[in-house]
């Protein structure tokens, strides 16, 4: 491995003090900065701008330690999932999903996961390490570039509920959509982009504190604590009383829209005792929308997905109760695409 430093971690002024060393021009630093942001290259071969040796020098004094699509599935529902591959030969994967009114992209934030969330197949793998900045940039620029080869638009919104938990990623995730939202890369408003967490109360919290302006997604998926600590071992430190608070911290500091998802499990969390418990906690929250998922098998799985009459007799409850309720429905579950699917899977 280079111990080159890394181009991407370099400012546009930094690019310009680099090229004032070398004896070159400083708008250099501007073409060289355009490749790496808005033309989202993969090697400084790519920069066709700039003269051969010019580029040969750069990859003598940096490295592009750009992902790479490894292999990409396409589901008969539109879906698009494809395996990256980062530069020291880890596999994350990504996806692509379509609809009538948006195209969105479910970008992975770690290889791996920690948490062994039990409904979730990447809580099955060990969590290898954070990805960088730059390498869950490089997944929303190329699903970008499917999404505009196979569906002739671009993408309109960026999901973080890929492989891993955001908020043990914290600064790479926000530097990440630093670079997503900055005008002189995609430009993409923070109000399109959604990041998901299990329940890290401390950085909840901390998303408050930084005043960010993107939207959150909580990962409830059990209306009491009793619950919760069976599927998701991390309530047992992050209770839902802690994730309360923080929450409603995070709103008064951003004002931003909070999301609770729920995965129905059938006789575990989906009866109306169940419902009415997750209307107590919807009250004390400022969240805008309940999303109601379909739970998706997973190898080794030890749930099941309730019949399509109970669902609607717990999301009718909610409803009945002014709860803001939405089923979504699965997609890409034929290619192991849909939500608590990733795994590397072939």
């Amino acid at each position: 491995m280079s111990d080159n430093k890394n181009i991407r971690e370099l400012s546009l002024s930094d690019l310009k003090t680099y090229f004032e060393s070398i004896g070159d021009k400083k708008f250099r630093a501007i073409q060289t900065y355009d490749w790496l942001w808005k033309n989202n290259v993969r090697s400084f071969n790519d920069m066709s701008n700039l003269s051969v040796d010019l580029r040969k020098k750069l990859a003598e004094d940096f490295v592009l330690n750009a992902i790479q699509v490894d292999a990409t599935q396409y589901s008969n529902d539109g879906t698009v999932k494809s395996r990256f591959r980062t530069f020291d030969n880890h596999l994350i994967e990504g996806v692509l999903i379509p609809t009538e009114k948006r195209n969105t992209a479910c970008v992975s934030s770690q290889v791996g996961c920690s948490l062994t969330c039990k409904f979730c197949a990447t809580g099955k793998m060990e969590r290898k390490r954070n990805l960088t900045f730059e390498e869950i940039y490089d997944q929303v620029a190329l699903l970008n570039e499917q999404s505009e080869k196979v569906y002739n638009k671009k993408l309109t919104n960026i999901v973080y509920m890929g492989m891993g938990e955001p908020l043990l990623n914290y600064k790479n995730v926000l530097k990440s959509i630093d670079r997503i939202t900055a005008s002189d890369s995609m430009n993409m408003s923070p109000k399109r982009i959604t990041v998901s967490t299990a329940g890290v109360a401390k950085m909840i919290k901390q998303l408050g504190d930084d005043k960010v302006r993107f939207n959150l997604a909580l990962s409830l998926h059990a209306p009491t604590d009793k619950k919760r600590n069976e599927i998701m071992p991390i309530n047992e430190t992050n209770t839902i009383d802690l994730l309360i608070e923080a929450l409603n911290y995070f709103y008064d500091q951003t004002k931003n829209d909070i999301t609770l998802e729920y995965i129905l499990f059938k006789d575990k969390n989906d009866s109306i005792e169940d419902a009415n418990e997750l209307i107590k906690i919807y009250r004390k929250i400022p969240t805008h929308l309940i999303n109601v998922i379909e739970y998706n098998p997973i190898a080794g799985g030890e749930f099941i997905k309730p019949e399509e009459d109970a669902t609607q007799q717990f999301t009718n409850h909610l409803a009945q109760h002014r709860v803001n309720v939405r089923v979504r429905r699965s997609r890409g579950k034929d290619i192991d695409a849909a939500c608590g699917q990733l795994a590397n899977k072939e």
